[in-house]
């Protein structure tokens, strides 16, 4: 509900700063020296600190007691990430009604991982393949209980144009040094042109694919809106110049009085705005693909079943569980941030990056449903009269891959931010969570075999998980299975792993062209 700001005490601001000091954990060292990282990328070490700790202290003693004043976190506050808080319906499958299920001894494909990237996978497979040709689904957990089940819940278009060239230009000017910059300019936009190309058709599929299958996930195509101080204006003009002069028109800006429109929150300055993004239930959306792909029959669902090793048997693979192995002709990697962990091969270059959010009941009664809202500081959104709030992108230790260790300070941070873009509201934070997603060195995926043979990996998504993930399966299964008569869109040249594992061996694109 909508409400004044009370007046604000000293012993107010006392409390809520001390509170906060003593919240603090491991985590929130990490998050400040990303933060620093991020923000003043072009300061001297010590200057970074400086800086970080005069506007740590304005937060904690201006901005976040202003928020609290109307902010409350119930006792306990749940673990349990919004998305899954209802239960989910593929929970120990299938040995909650089958307890004495044997794992099949051979199968065409294993499949390692059930969240946006496996239950992808899973769909497409039951789409294409053969009567006889079975794909296993193994995951440690259950189903979209990682990253899948705790994000932002919006099907993204993805890193647009700019941005795309702006993350893989340093990685391009390391690993191809021999380039000049004009050829190593050309190997950036063609990165960055086919990257966007297959995120436009991943965003059409996956809309097409709900409604011809009428999948219940509480879909809404309405964009995402994302907030520019005055600083960025020029940057974000140039973002959307690029965008028409490549003829990828997804991304464009919007004035102040728009954003308001679209969004209720109240800006000074221009936004870029997304007008293909749409909005989910990231978990529905997963267990609806693995639904449907069960019931083909070609498609077989195995939980709680952790894969310890994957074990090259020449012609084919064994895959060893603590529940036994399973020998494949074929084996993809969905792992996202726990690669590393069964891929050692993959640490540094597959890197589990903290998200977190957080929901509750209330909120400003004006913030638009539907519809993605970010700022520089954190993301907002509306569900089912839900108001969720979230923020950061630090690097974890490959071990620490999906643990829940969310930051307060953050929470409490974001929730300082949703005051100042709309105003002050009555706010109970319920549920609170974190999840790991994967980064790459360039911030950009991988689509391809990776061993040279018949192991495959879908991974490194950089927080647009949805963005990649759908179509992305798509064309893993079509190349599994010798079908062409479907485009692909993720080429060797762009999206091979060796774009990471060997990037002296790669086949880069043409500098030339």
């Amino acid at each position: 509900m909508e409400s004044k700001t009370p007046p604000l005490s000293f012993w107010f601001r006392l409390r809520v700063f001390a509170g906060l000091l003593l919240d603090l954990r491991r985590h929130d060292l990490r998050a400040a020296r990303s933060f620093m990282s991020m923000s003043y990328a072009n300061d001297a070490r010590w200057v970074q600190i400086v800086k970080f700790a005069r506007w740590a202290l304005r937060q904690m003693w201006c901005q976040i007691p202003i928020a609290m004043q109307q902010t409350e976190f119930t006792k306990p506050v749940s673990r349990v990430p919004y998305w899954l808080a209802s239960g989910n319906p593929w929970a120990n499958h299938p040995w909650a009604t089958k307890p004495n299920t044997d794992l099949p001894s051979r199968v065409h494909a294993v499949t390692i991982g059930c969240g946006l990237g496996g239950s992808a996978l899973a769909y497409h497979w039951a789409r294409r393949a053969k009567a006889g040709q079975k794909m296993l689904i193994l995951d440690m957990n259950d189903p979209a209980s990682g990253s899948g089940g705790r994000n932002e819940g919006l099907v993204v278009m993805g890193r647009y144009y700019h941005l795309v060239c702006k993350t893989v230009r340093p990685y391009i000017q390391q690993v191809r040094s021999d380039l000049n910059s004009s050829e190593q300019e050309n190997v950036v936009r063609q990165f960055a042109a086919a990257y966007v190309r297959a995120c436009y058709r991943n965003a059409d599929l996956i809309e097409q694919t709900i409604l011809h299958e009428g999948f219940d996930c509480d879909y809404a195509r309405e964009g995402w809106v994302q907030a520019r101080d005055g600083q960025e204006q020029q940057q974000l003009a140039e973002s959307v110049q690029m965008a028409l002069d490549s003829g990828f028109t997804d991304w464009t800006s919007i004035e102040p009085d728009e954003v308001l429109h679209r969004t209720g929150m109240t800006v000074r300055h221009n936004a870029g705005f997304s007008l293909a993004a749409a909005s989910f239930h990231p978990a529905k959306w997963c267990w609806s693909l693995l639904a449907h792909a069960i019931d083909s029959q070609k498609v077989d669902l195995f939980t709680r079943t952790k894969v310890t090793q994957i074990e090259d048997a020449g012609e084919t693979y064994l895959v060893h569980t603590l529940r036994g192995p399973v020998r494949a002709d074929h084996v993809v990697v969905a792992t996202e941030s726990y690669t590393p962990l069964l891929y050692p091969q993959f640490h540094d270059l597959i890197r589990p990056t903290q998200t977190q959010a957080a929901t509750g009941d209330g909120g400003p009664l004006q913030m638009k449903p539907h519809v993605g809202i970010s700022t520089s500081s954190g993301f907002f959104g509306r569900h089912h009269g839900k108001t969720m709030v979230g923020s950061d992108a630090t690097r974890v230790p490959d071990h620490e891959a999906g643990r829940i260790q969310p930051s307060r300070f953050l929470t409490k941070y974001v929730c300082a931010a949703m005051h100042n873009y709309f105003g002050p509201s009555d706010y109970r934070i319920t549920n609170e969570w974190s999840g790991t997603v994967s980064f790459t060195p360039d911030e950009y995926p991988i689509v391809g075999a990776f061993d040279g043979k018949r192991q495959y990996i879908l991974g490194g998504m950089a927080g647009s998980g949805t963005a990649v993930s759908f179509n992305g399966g798509r064309c893993l299964v079509n190349r599994i299975l010798g079908l062409t008569d479907e485009p692909d869109d993720y080429p060797p040249q762009c999206f091979a792993p060796s774009r990471l594992l060997d990037p002296h061996n790669h086949s880069w694109p043409d500098p030339s062209t």
